[in-house]
């Protein structure tokens, strides 16, 4: 269950990011789908994790951590529309 400031959050990313959907073309919209972090940042992802889940990241660490989720939140809801057009579009 989505909290309240998750769920305000999400609608501001729906108007932020709704005009970039619509004038994604079928290609653009498929490479958005399959990105994937490199392994450097995924394996520095999973280390911040883990270490915060144990408490204990220094504040840099902690602000650091906090971008990297907040850069995959974004990139996941661009892949959701991305998806949303591949299902409209499927290809040109």
């Amino acid at each position: 269950m989505e909290t309240p400031t998750a769920t305000h959050t999400h609608h501001v990313l729906d108007r932020l990011l709704n005009p970039v959907r619509d004038v994604l073309t079928p290609e653009v919209a498929r490479a958005i789908a399959d990105l994937r972090a490199d392994a450097a940042t995924q394996e520095r992802l999973d280390d911040l994790a883990e270490r915060h889940h144990e408490g204990r990241l220094s504040p840099d660490e902690l602000a650091e951590y906090q971008a990297l989720v907040g850069g995959v939140n974004l990139i996941a809801v661009l892949q959701a529309k991305a998806r949303s057009v591949l299902k409209t579009r499927p290809s040109a």
